[in-house]
């Protein structure tokens, strides 16, 4: 069956993640699924010339529904709303959380037994969101965000070290945010362990410079955020699970005892394949790491409990109790 994949969004990261596919070549088609749909086929209709320009096979498609998205191996949330003047914290999240909701339930109807990639923010809390109306297993539903952590510290450790460029491997684990924990311990520069490399003073240097990542580049920007990054790390993910690389890859998943948490979403190693995360990997953390490990959970916790407080999830607990009375 030819590959397929829908990319929710269709803003400069939609864009982006769409175009890359089509240039790589990694999957037969690519839907742009976006509220204007002349954007989306304008947007479309200029992929699929540049891929003919490329010699690749990708057929950049506009939908006209989310009906379109039926087949799809994989689905990508981009879509969210950027927060305007006089809207609080609490808004924003209710607001993005109800458009991935939606989003989700046509998912759910229209590509049952695709894989979700959600990279709408707040990203730990739209993943939980996903997970809980779709109804998909937990591995069929991830959150992009440390493989883009990654690759921001593995750009700091270069432009520290000045050489080592394509051979770092860094790892960042928790929530996609201030309270994400990066992992020295398993961060390496062409096998050799950075500890070895940087003294304690500068590794917690880099470590603060990954986490003001994208922060860094919003204020340089003025206007927008990143999203070349962002987008190739989402490719990525799309990359593994349709080539079912197995590859090991920091993503959020619902946790259900790993790491000592349950039924909430942080991000983790995993292992990618054609079902998702397939296979959630757990590393001896040291006892700092497990307190900044415990601070991250509790930070996404929280925004949930928002959610709660605002009866976001009222109509979802009010489908389980029909399903049970046999309504």
């Amino acid at each position: 069956m030819a590959s397929k994949v829908t990319v929710i969004g269709t803003g400069n990261f939609g864009s982006t993640v769409a175009f890359i596919l089509a240039m790589s070549g990694s999957c037969h088609e690519v839907v742009l699924l976006g509220r204007n749909v002349n954007v989306a086929k304008g947007k479309a209709l200029d992929m699929s010339q540049a891929a003919n320009a490329a010699r690749e096979h990708t057929v950049v498609i506009a939908a006209n529904g989310p009906e379109d998205m039926k087949d799809s191996q994989i689905v990508v949330i981009t879509a969210g709303a950027p927060r305007t003047p006089g809207m609080s914290r609490d808004d924003l999240l209710t607001k993005n959380a109800q458009i991935v909701k939606i989003y989700s339930l046509e998912i759910k109807k229209y590509a049952p037994d695709a894989v979700v990639i959600v990279v709408s923010n707040p990203l730990d809390v739209m993943t939980y969101v996903a997970y809980k109306y779709t109804g998909f297993p937990r591995e069929r539903v991830l959150g992009m965000a440390g493989i883009l952590d990654a690759a921001r510290m593995a750009h700091f450790i270069y432009e520290k070290l000045g050489y080592g460029a394509g051979q770092i491997r860094a790892t960042v684990m928790g929530g996609h945010g201030d309270t994400m924990v990066p992992l020295p311990k398993f961060t390496t520069v062409a096998g050799v362990p950075i500890e070895d490399l940087f003294d304690s003073e500068e590794i917690g240097e880099i470590v603060k410079k990954t986490k003001n990542g994208g922060a860094q580049i919003v204020n340089l920007l003025g206007d927008g955020s990143a999203y070349y990054a962002p987008a190739k790390s989402t490719a990525v993910m799309v990359d593994a699970i349709l080539k079912d690389t197995k590859q090991i890859h920091s993503c959020a998943v619902y946790l259900n005892g790993e790491y000592g948490y349950d039924s909430i979403v942080s991000g983790v190693p995993a292992m990618i394949g054609a079902g998702g995360a397939e296979e959630i990997i757990e590393m001896t953390l040291k006892t700092l790491q497990r307190t900044r490990f415990k601070n991250s959970v509790a930070s996404v916790q929280e925004m949930i409990d928002i959610l709660n407080a605002n009866n976001f999830f009222d109509d979802l607990e009010n489908e389980i109790v029909e399903k049970a009375d046999g309504k």
